[in-house]
């Protein structure tokens, strides 16, 4: 198999090495190759993708840097389908906000299209133990915080009841959005210390929210679970952009 003639200005551009990884991507997802799967051997692809080895080689190191095949040594081993997981594409895809400059507002404006979807659809379908993870989520912050450090442990919990509701979507694109806008909150939070000025109504608030929304998803009322959450956010954003304008302020001063 020879690689199919360049049709798309980004492919003309790519290198013979990326070509012929994506060529590999594609012939794994046509033959159904799963995880785990071994890939051809060398001489194989060599043959296959009629090209030379050097480029057969440093397609195979794309692949592997992107997670996707994984190299085992010794008896038995080879190049092997391996499936990129949720922590690791979520580290990739960080990396290119890294330096993006990111706002509180540039995630809640996501925040507030999706997460309101999403506890609409999540309304009576969430079982027994995932409703008692939500509250145990919940009662962990059930007193204001009386040091900087429970402030930040606080914060960090409060966005994590978000990400056991993301976890439940049976969309993966749709769960795995919120989760990764929860994790790049969560460091903005730490990183810009977005904790630090105590805010005892952002606490209070953001419990009550969630407290109503547990009830509304066992309840079964999507839209009654739908609204809250667009007020949960909406709050949410507006307290939270106040945590941010005045740790800028503080910055500024110092």
């Amino acid at each position: 198999m020879t690689l199919p003639p360049v049709s798309t200005p980004s492919e003309a551009r790519a290198s013979r090495p990326v070509q012929v990884a994506e060529a590999i991507k594609t012939w794994v997802v046509e033959h159904g190759l799963k995880a785990g799967d071994r890939l051809p051997a060398e001489a194989e692809l060599i043959a296959r993708f009629g090209m030379a080895k050097g480029t057969i080689r440093e397609a195979m190191r794309i692949l592997e840097a992107q997670g996707l095949v994984k190299t085992r040594t010794g008896p038995g081993g080879g190049v092997f389908v391996h499936e990129v997981s949720r922590e690791r594409a979520r580290a990739l895809l960080g990396n290119y906000f890294y330096f993006k400059d990111l706002t509180v507002g540039d995630i809640y404006q996501l925040r507030q299209a999706l997460e309101p979807e999403l506890a609409a659809s999540l309304a009576g379908t969430l079982p027994p133990e995932v409703l008692a993870e939500l509250e145990d989520c919940i009662n962990s912050y059930a007193e204001p915080s009386k040091t900087i450090e429970e402030e930040r442990e606080q914060h960090l919990t409060s966005l994590r009841f978000h990400a056991i509701l993301a976890a439940q979507s049976p969309n993966p694109l749709l769960s795995f959005c919120i989760d990764f806008m929860v994790a790049l909150l969560s460091d903005l939070t730490v990183y810009r210390e977005l904790y630090a000025p105590p805010n005892i109504e952002l606490w209070q608030k953001g419990r009550t929210f969630q407290s109503r929304l547990v009830e509304a998803l066992r309840a079964g009322h999507a839209g009654e679970a739908r609204q809250i959450m667009v007020d949960h956010m909406a709050t949410a954003r507006e307290l939270m952009e106040g945590q941010e304008a005045v740790m800028a302020q503080r910055f500024m001063v110092g």
